[in-house]
């Protein structure tokens, strides 16, 4: 085995972080700016896939320096919907910039463990990344909670599941066109769900028509026992998402159906990715933490709570953890600063 210790002996001490998704890389943003060493890991590889939109809580007045950072980062201090590929590019981007933060693609982890002195990462290239304190951002699915948390390693299937779909407003007839001073978000009344309509910004941030992406959200609870016939969810464990390729034919025109009746622009980037089988099905997960730190490991993000999407909140809740997370560390981690860091 090849033991690799990084930066071992810089002045504020080093971390490593496991999952290099949109918590993970605000969290090594954060540790970064109080002066650690940072190393993210990542299972896959650099140039992944997300075409969801996420609502943004932008305001930095009174905020600190991390907080007026990391927002101005995702969406230049605005209250916005942004692309979930926009948001990582950005913080990818600022990663990479800073000679604090090492990113490590295509490198999962397969273990995770500690002693008196430090903690480290095993990966399945057999290597072995040491740190002063090791953080758990890797999702709903988190290798890093299996440690932490033995008795409840899992998020559970909430028992409905989220379809989404969008298209690029270029494609909507003329007269179809949200103004530009559509609200960002609109809920919009159904008797069978809650159903939420985006305009979601690019990465230009341009704002001007034309420019933007039309997203639909809505929740179904009809769909379980499809979900566990296709292998998405096992018992109450979600395994994976629904692809449009995979949804059956009659599903397709069920939910067609449906969508007919709903207001413009939501009804046309519904009914097109029904259409063009660019539709996703999100099995929805949830998970209430009874512990978030054991020693020198702690998690963030969805590996940590996995908040109803509802509430528009998963997102913001992981900026704020890894802003949370930064504060607690301006001491540094050496030793047993890192035990007391986590323990607040």
């Amino acid at each position: 085995m090849n033991d690799i210790v990084e930066n071992k002996h810089d002045q504020n001490g080093t971390a490593v972080i496991v999952g290099a998704s949109l918590s993970g890389l605000m969290t090594g943003i954060a540790l970064a700016q109080e002066g650690l060493h940072v190393t993210i890991l990542e299972k896959v590889g650099e140039n992944r896939i997300g075409g969801s939109g996420l609502r943004v809580n932008g305001g930095t007045i009174g905020r600190s320096k991390t907080e007026k950072l990391l927002k101005n980062l995702v969406s230049n201090g605005k209250s916005t919907v942004q692309l979930w590929s926009t948001i990582e590019s950005r913080l990818r981007a600022e990663a990479k910039k800073d000679n604090k933060i090492t990113l490590r693609y295509d490198t999962r982890v397969v273990n995770v463990d500690q002693d008196d002195e430090s903690v480290w990462a095993l990966t399945d290239q057999g290597k072995t990344i040491h740190g002063d304190l090791l953080i758990g951002a890797d999702g709903h699915n988190s290798q890093v909670r299996k440690y932490i948390a033995p008795h409840k390693p899992n998020a559970t299937y909430a028992g409905y599941m989220g379809w989404i779909a969008s298209m690029s407003e270029n494609d909507l007839p003329k007269h179809l066109l949200p103004s530009t001073h559509k609200p960002a978000v609109e809920m919009f009344d159904s008797y069978d769900g809650f159903k939420f309509g985006s305009i979601i910004e690019k990465k230009d941030d341009s704002a001007d028509s034309g420019s933007r992406r039309i997203g639909c959200t809505w929740y179904d609870n009809r769909q379980s026992a499809l979900l566990r016939r296709l292998g998405c969810v096992e018992g109450m464990v979600v395994r994976h998402s629904l692809n449009g390729a995979d949804i059956p034919e009659s599903t397709l025109k069920e939910l067609a159906n449906q969508a007919a009746n709903w207001p413009e622009p939501w009804r046309s980037a519904s009914l097109h990715g029904i259409e063009t089988r660019t539709l996703i099905g999100i099995p929805i997960k949830e998970y209430v933490p009874d512990l978030l730190v054991k020693g020198r490991i702690a998690l963030v993000g969805d590996a940590a709570h996995v908040p109803a999407p509802v509430t528009a909140s998963g997102f913001n809740e992981s900026l704020q953890d890894a802003v949370a997370l930064g504060k607690c560390v301006e001491k540094g981690v050496h030793g047993q600063l890192a035990l007391q860091a986590l323990a607040k």
